[in-house]
C-alpha cells in the first residue's frame, strides 16, 4: 500500500494530511522520539489494567511486543509522512486490529473486579493510549531535541488529535486544547485507576529486556534509562525500576549517543532506502 518513496521525498511531499512545515513532522523526524519515547509510552499504557489485559490476552506479547510497537510506529509514520490514501489505509488497519481486541478480565486487576469487560475500541481506553503517545513524544522532543514554544505545542497537539481520529478515537472524546489535555493527563496520573498489575509487569519485563537487532544493541542502555526516567515516580516505583541522581545525569548523555549513532543511518535511509510496500500490513 505504501508508495516506494524515499524519506527525503516524503519530507517534501504535500499530498498528505500534514505539510512539510507541520510540527508533527518535525517531532516525528527525530529518531529520539520513537526510540526513547516508545518504552515509557507502552508502560504508561499498560499501567491501565484494562489496557494491560488486552495486550496480554490478545497478543503473543512475549514474542511479538516489539513488532506490535513497530506496527504502531509505522502506522504513525504513514499518517504523518504519507499520502492521504496511505494515512487512511493505515488508520483502517489499526481500527481493524482494535475491533478484534475485546474480552473479560479473569482476576482482579487494580480496582477492576474479575469479569470486567474491556475493548480496545472503548473511547476511554483509546484516549488513554493516545495520551501516552502525545505525552511521551513531547517529553522526549522538548527535553532532548529542542524546546517547542506554546504555539507549536498547541499545533502538535491538534495535529495528533487528527491522528487519534484516524485511529478511531471519537472526536468528542478528545480534549479540545492542550490545556484541557494536560488537565486530563494530570487527573489520570493521579487517579487510583492507574496501577501496575501483574500483566503490566510482564509487559514491562519484555520492554526492559529490549531484545533489539544486533546493530541496535549499543543503544539499549539509553532505551532502558529513558523507559525508567520518563515515567512518573509512583509508577516507576510500582514497576520496580531504580532511579538515582546518577541515572538522571546519565540520561541526557545517553540521548546524545542515540542522536550520534542514528544520524548516519538516517542520512542514508532518507536518500536511498524506500519505505517497504508492506510497511503497514
Amino acid at each position: 500500500m505504501a508508495a516506494a518513496r524515499t524519506h527525503a521525498e516524503r519530507l517534501a511531499s504535500r499530498n498528505g494530511y500534514f505539510a512539510p512545515e507541520s510540527v508533527i513532522r518535525r517531532v516525528g523526524n527525530s529518531p529520539l522520539t520513537p526510540f526513547l519515547g516508545g518504552g515509557p509510552a507502552v508502560l504508561l499504557q499498560v499501567a491501565h489494567p484494562l489496557v494491560a489485559a488486552g495486550v496480554v490476552q490478545h497478543s503473543d506479547y512475549q514474542g511479538d511486543l516489539w513488532r506490535r510497537l513497530g506496527r504502531t510506529l509505522r502506522a504513525l509514520y504513514l499518517i504523518a509522512f504519507g499520502s492521504k490514501a496511505e494515512a487512511e489505509r493505515a488508520g483502517e488497519i489499526v481500527r481493524a486490529v482494535h475491533s478484534r481486541v475485546a474480552g473479560t478480565t479473569t482476576t482482579r486487576l487494580g480496582r477492576f473486579p474479575p469479569g470486567t469487560r474491556y475493548s480496545a475500541s472503548d473511547p476511554e481506553l483509546m484516549l488513554w493510549v493516545h495520551a501516552t503517545l502525545v505525552h511521551c513524544s513531547l517529553q522526549v522532543y522538548e527535553r532532548f531535541v529542542h524546546p517547542l514554544g506554546p504555539e507549536d505545542e498547541e499545533r502538535y497537539y491538534r495535529e495528533m488529535a487528527l491522528v487519534a481520529e484516524l485511529f478511531g478515537t471519537p472526536a468528542a472524546a478528545i480534549p479540545r486544547s492542550l490545556a484541557e489535555f494536560r488537565e486530563y493527563l494530570g487527573a489520570e496520573l493521579a487517579s487510583p485507576t492507574l496501577t501496575v498489575t501483574r500483566p503490566a509487569r510482564e509487559v514491562a519485563a519484555v520492554i526492559h529486556e529490549a531484545n533489539l537487532p544486533a546493530p541496535m544493541r549499543v543503544l539499549v542502555p539509553a532505551h532502558r534509562l529513558a523507559t525508567a526516567g520518563l515515567l512518573p515516580p509512583r509508577l516507576r516505583a510500582e514497576y520496580g525500576l531504580r532511579w538515582t541522581p546518577l541515572h538522571e545525569l546519565a540520561l541526557p548523555l545517553a540521548a546524545r549517543s542515540v542522536r550520534a549513532a542514528a544520524r548516519p543511518v538516517l542520512f542514508a535511509a532518507g536518500r536511498v532506502a524506500p519505505l517497504p510496500e508492506s510497511v503497514a500490513a
